[in-house]
């Protein structure tokens, strides 16, 4: 374990166990679809990658990079498009693919977003729910886990820009970030 880390919360083995019964469930609703996967950058950018090798059918892949936590450790609710989607998704099924959801604001601002571009649906498959953190009444149609409200980091999600590259998801030591 990282000396950083209070605690593994998700060791590797169950993630990697989760993305495959996540992919078991996109393969079920979008196998015949050729969806537009959108990852939204940079935390998940690690969980994008290792589920679409496990999807046997075709599919898009585009990104969007937004920012709404500058340098704290909770969501500012404000919303910049840092990078927008190239790939055009008129009358195409979309899968964001996030890695956290905290307040949903950030997410939410993102479907409705994508739903300006007219696509024939929007699903979100997350990572990590935290549903005590939620200022808005937020739908994940494919979750990985729900978990406490805590500072997590690893497996793509990072404190200033460190602790992405960790095979697991673990708490962060508050003393790290305060």
């Amino acid at each position: 374990m990282h000396p950083d880390l209070k605690d593994i919360l998700i060791p590797e083995h169950r993630l990697q166990k989760r993305l495959q019964e996540l992919a078991l469930q996109l393969k079920s609703n979008y196998a015949d679809k050729e969806p537009v996967i959108i990852g939204i950058l940079k935390g998940a950018a690690i969980f994008l990658s290792d589920i679409v090798r496990l999807l046997d059918f075709p599919v898009q892949i585009d990104f969007m990079a937004l920012s709404s936590y500058g340098t704290s450790t909770k969501s500012s609710g404000v919303v910049k498009i840092r990078k927008d989607i190239d790939i055009d998704i008129l009358n195409r099924h979309v899968i964001v693919i996030e890695d956290i959801v905290d307040s949903g604001l950030t997410l939410q601002y993102i479907i409705d977003y994508l739903k300006k571009h007219h696509p024939l649906s929007v699903s979100v498959c997350a990572l990590l729910d935290k549903p005590e953190a939620h200022k808005t009444d937020i739908r994940i149609d494919y979750l990985g886990f729900e978990i406490e409200n805590a500072f997590v980091v690893g497996y793509g999600l990072d404190y200033s820009e460190r602790y992405r590259n960790l095979p697991y998801i673990g708490i962060l030591k508050k003393e790290i970030y305060t």
